[in-house]
């Protein structure tokens, strides 16, 4: 599947060679619990409160958007290593929003907040369009929900 241009060119973003596979499981759903294989994660899913749960617990939104905020911070950081610049100042938060789509089910949506205190605007935008290339989420993501990067 080719899910992706650059300069109007195809791009093709799936992996040539897999390098890692994490695992994990749910169990109960958004009312339970999830694993990972590894048991480095063990945490308990409740539906936030906006969804009409309880909110007791960690959802799938918060994950994806942790998930998502630390890979593209660290596609962020490598395209700066390879300009020579150091990013050990910059942050990246993610908003994932969730809501009924025109189909029958629900949707994502992505707010990505980038933060480069020590770069100008215009070498700060080349860094976050060439992150938005390099990360796997932005690659997975593009063409199926919105994915807004905002540089401030």
């Amino acid at each position: 599947m080719i899910d992706g241009t650059i300069d109007g060119t195809a791009v093709d973003t799936r992996p040539t060679k897999i390098m890692y596979v994490a695992e994990a499981t749910a169990h109960g759903g958004r009312d339970g619990y999830v694993t990972s294989q590894d048991g480095q994660v063990e945490l308990k899913v409740a539906m936030p409160p906006a969804l009409g749960g309880d909110g007791n617990g960690t959802n799938p939104e918060q994950l994806f958007a942790a998930g998502y905020s630390a890979c593209f911070h660290n596609a962020l950081v490598l395209v700066g290593r390879r300009a020579g610049l150091d990013l050990s100042g910059s942050t990246v938060a993610a908003k994932v929003g969730i809501g009924p789509n025109k189909q029958r089910g629900y949707g994502l949506a992505v707010a990505l907040s980038v933060s480069l205190p020590v770069l100008d605007q215009a070498v700060a935008s080349k860094l976050v369009d060439a992150a938005h290339e390099v990360c796997p989420y932005s690659n997975a993501t593009r063409g199926n929900i919105d994915v807004t990067v905002l540089l401030g």
